[in-house]
């Protein structure tokens, strides 16, 4: 019996360690994110002087991508917060679900600007982008749904005996 125990401890501290682990890779994506996003109008007009699209339409370029720069910082910010969570061991708390939600809608966003990137100037890659955020944007909000009857379980059992 307490062999068991010790397994289920260890296989815990895993679960956390890969949640601290991507909770790291989150932060360095959303700082990478900001010096990314504010560094727009110097790296296309680098990228302009190799790719003719680019340097053609530069200022849309840099309007279209720092909008997806900041709706993307926004996005990893909510998981960020969501990650907080769990590293508490406390996942399924109401503003997880408002997280869920915010999370559909900027992808829902992300996919809409890349629509409207398309109109700039289409290649195959965004229209893979615009199906990925829809998808990812449908399962949020599903996520969010789920997330929203596990809280109510949640506080029933907490106020049973």
């Amino acid at each position: 019996m307490e062999k068991r125990e010790l397994s289920e401890k260890e296989l815990r501290e895993k679960k956390l360690s890969l949640a601290k682990g991507t909770k790291y890779l989150l932060d360095i994506m959303f700082y990478s994110g900001i010096l990314v996003t504010i560094s727009l109008p110097f790296s296309l007009k680098y990228i302009g002087k190799y790719l003719e699209a680019v340097e053609e339409h530069y200022l849309p370029a840099v309007i279209i991508f720092a909008i997806l720069g900041v709706l993307a910082l926004l996005l990893i910010n909510e998981l960020r917060k969501m990650f907080g969570t769990v590293l508490a061991e406390n996942c399924f708390v109401p503003e997880n679900v408002a997280s869920l939600r915010r999370m559909g809608d900027l992808s829902f966003f992300i996919a809409a600007m890349s629509a409207v990137r398309c109109v700039v100037y289409l290649t195959i890659a965004m229209l893979v982008i615009i199906l990925v955020f829809i998808i990812a944007g449908m399962f949020s909000k599903v996520l969010a749904m789920v997330f929203e009857e596990a809280v109510r379980y949640k506080k029933e059992n907490d106020l049973t005996i």
